[in-house]
């Protein structure tokens, strides 16, 4: 993970978010589960989704820096469809992690 830092990233419902329907109901859903899926397969988000009622998402990525966050989810059928927004993008330092605690040793 070398030249790497770790981001939470915020994102919310954009302009054509339409409020009456789910999340996977919006329009362009698939694409967009795709889309997420490969960014979880290639690493870069690590945990994601919604908070709260559903009007944000928390992400929490790992990439070289806050252009290469906010490069990345331009790319999103949902960004260029206005569906979701990056909120905001803020590198994280992680302190406590129990994923790396294994057999009692740290």
């Amino acid at each position: 993970m070398s030249g790497k830092s770790t981001f939470a990233v915020i994102r919310a419902c954009g302009p054509l978010w339409d409020r009456g329907r789910p999340m996977r109901e919006q329009n362009g859903w698939n694409e967009h589960a795709r889309f997420m899926d490969q960014l979880a397969a290639d690493e870069f988000v690590i945990l994601g989704g919604p908070v709260g009622e559903d009007d944000e998402i928390l992400l929490i990525v790992e990439a070289e820096s806050e252009i290469d966050v906010r490069q990345r989810f331009e790319a999103d059928p949902w960004s260029a469809s206005e569906l979701l927004t990056v909120e905001s993008v803020r590198q994280w330092t992680i302190l406590l992690d129990s994923r790396e605690v294994q057999d009692g040793h740290s």
